[in-house]
């Protein structure tokens, strides 16, 4: 084969697999409402300059580390990011390389570093997100006082069941990927006094602001409802670990 046809060859196929890359790995997009809790107001002031931070006027003690899911445009979780630092607690949303929080699992030591000012903090994520989460917290236990998922389960290596850290887990009866059997299933990787809330007719994807999802089943609730609920529960584990005091 000719050196030109050989070249040209080489540059198909690494086009080919560079198209395969960016439609695998393009993430799915934020819905506008998620665009529109991306601005500042009179209780949050909304900051991208590293992360997607969101941070009270109240000067906030307690931290919420958030690692998105797989795929996940990181806006997509804007409105409830806001909605709970409005509560006081400051929140930041971790944009992830290729957007899988497994390649970003230790982005958590900057963002703890960079506000030496919080006392207490709080890790947690979506799906895949949570799973990463999870890891990070396995392995850092002196940095993190609670951890919450949303629709996510640890990983078989990592084993929390003898750990005494607060957990909060919130699943959705009709999710078709973190299904209700598998979150059930994997309680035993997880601290005995675990919280678990479930939201009737919620599914997987109503937990971000992205759109529907492959493999989720529909919601019989809506977006607005499951995410009330999903606010609500963090923000009343967050306000416990505030007034622990470990």
């Amino acid at each position: 084969m000719k050196k030109g046809n050989i070249f040209l060859l080489t540059v198909g196929i690494i086009a080919i697999i560079s198209g395969l890359l960016f439609f695998y790995l393009k993430p799915m997009d934020a819905m506008p409402e998620a665009l529109n809790a991306m601005k500042s107001d009179s209780t949050v002031k909304v900051d991208r300059t590293k992360w997607i931070t969101f941070t009270p006027f109240s000067s906030p003690t307690v931290g919420f580390i958030f690692y998105p899911g797989a795929k996940v445009d990181p806006r997509a979780y804007a409105p409830e990011m806001n909605a709970i630092s409005s509560h006081g607690f400051l929140t930041v949303i971790v944009p992830m390389p290729l957007n899988l929080a497994i390649f970003g699992v230790n982005e958590a030591d900057e963002v703890i570093h960079d506000y030496p000012y919080i006392k207490k903090w709080v890790i947690g994520g979506h799906s895949l997100g949570g799973v990463m989460a999870v890891s990070y917290a396995n392995n850092h236990r002196d940095k993190i006082s609670g951890i919450i998922l949303w629709a996510a389960y640890p990983d078989d290596q990592d084993d929390l069941s003898a750990f005494s850290i607060p957990v909060l887990v919130i699943y959705a009866s009709n999710d078709g990927l973190a299904t209700p059997q598998k979150i059930m299933e994997m309680k035993r990787l997880l601290p005995k006094d675990t919280q678990y809330v479930e939201i009737e007719g919620g599914n997987h994807a109503q937990f971000g602001w992205y759109g529907d999802q492959d493999g989720d089943n529909p919601a019989t609730i809506t977006r607005y409802a499951q995410q009330n609920i999903i606010v609500n529960a963090s923000v009343n584990f967050l306000e416990n670990i505030s007034q622990s005091s470990k």
